[in-house]
């Protein structure tokens, strides 16, 4: 019987073999990608008709603050957090991330302060409670939901595209972008490390869809908001099988060691015109992060975004 958080969802996790599947998936793609990485990466990348450079996106100490700049200059209402670092390692405590099997290698994965700093951080920012009902949007395996629930009451809901279309129980699977949900369904909403991926014009119906299924004076968190001083696409030139919609005016970054195929990351004007002009109902504060790496060195958290419907 699944009587805990932990257990709650492993047993969503084993009794799910579509997921362990794509688990097992990424494991031998890991094998395979570090041979192909030597042999075709060079190929890939001159097969990419697109504005390009061949280097990762990097940021200097004058990135952030251009960027807050460059966010105020445009009326965008932009506030300071600072972590509560204590706080952060008790909410680690309590949310047991090594009972959890196949999540971040029970917490000892390179990317687990970053991704438990994010489920800290946005919980914080929507201020969960037990009166909340709260969508975990793109969620993937990750163990968020029982963790809400567990932590702070929350009714807490998983949505991705890998799940089957419809609602099952807790779980909402299909497009983001057209959920299958009443209006005002949900009063908080978060997206942890996800928002970026959405290729095409994805990001932009989801945020009308967001406006749609959160009631009022509902949140959304999306964190990190990936943002930069120019209009970029993270990707990998090995990873690109299939159709991958670049939006036109972009700069792609192609880099070798990351293995996923889109990231997107808005200047101001692209963020004002594909995110604040879809917005409907909703006003956006950006929260610019402080002491990210006082959690932990490897944190990149840098900007978070809070959506409240009207």
């Amino acid at each position: 019987m699944c009587e805990t958080h932990w257990q709650k969802y492993n047993c969503f996790l084993l009794n799910n073999k579509k997921i362990l599947w794509v688990y097992f998936k990424l494991r031998v793609f890991r094998v395979v990608y570090a041979i192909k990485k030597k042999l075709i990466w060079d190929k890939c990348f001159n097969t990419i008709h697109h504005k390009k450079k061949n280097s990762d996106i990097v940021f200097d100490e004058k990135t952030v603050p251009a960027i807050i700049s460059h966010l105020k200059k445009n009326n965008i209402n932009v506030k300071e957090y600072t972590i509560d670092i204590d706080g952060y390692r008790q909410f680690v405590r309590d949310a047991q991330y090594t009972r959890f099997i196949l999540y971040q290698k029970r917490g000892a994965s390179k990317t687990f302060a970053e991704k438990s700093l994010e489920h800290y951080v946005a919980a914080r920012l929507l201020e969960l409670s037990s009166d909340d009902i709260y969508i975990d949007i793109a969620n993937s395996c990750s163990p968020t939901p029982e963790i809400y629930n567990a932590l702070y009451g929350a009714t807490a809901y998983r949505q991705d595209l890998l799940y089957p279309e419809g609602m099952q129980g807790n779980i909402i699977g299909g497009d983001a972008g057209k959920m299958p949900l009443p209006d005002g369904f949900a009063s908080k909403m978060a997206m942890h490390c996800a928002f970026e991926h959405f290729e095409g014009d994805a990001d932009i119906r989801f945020i009308r869809e967001a406006g749609r299924v959160l009631r009022s004076k509902g949140k959304l968190c999306i964190v990190p908001l990936y943002m930069f001083t120019d209009f970029a696409i993270k990707t990998n030139p090995v990873m690109l099988s299939g159709k991958v919609s670049f939006d036109e005016d972009s700069t792609l970054y192609c880099v070798k060691n990351w293995f996923e195929r889109h990231g997107r990351f808005y200047d101001v004007p692209h963020l004002i015109s594909r995110v604040m002009n879809n917005m409907g109902g909703l006003n956006l504060t950006v929260y610019s992060i402080k002491n990210a790496r006082e959690a932990d060195p490897s944190c990149y958290l840098r900007f978070a975004a809070v959506f409240e419907k009207k």
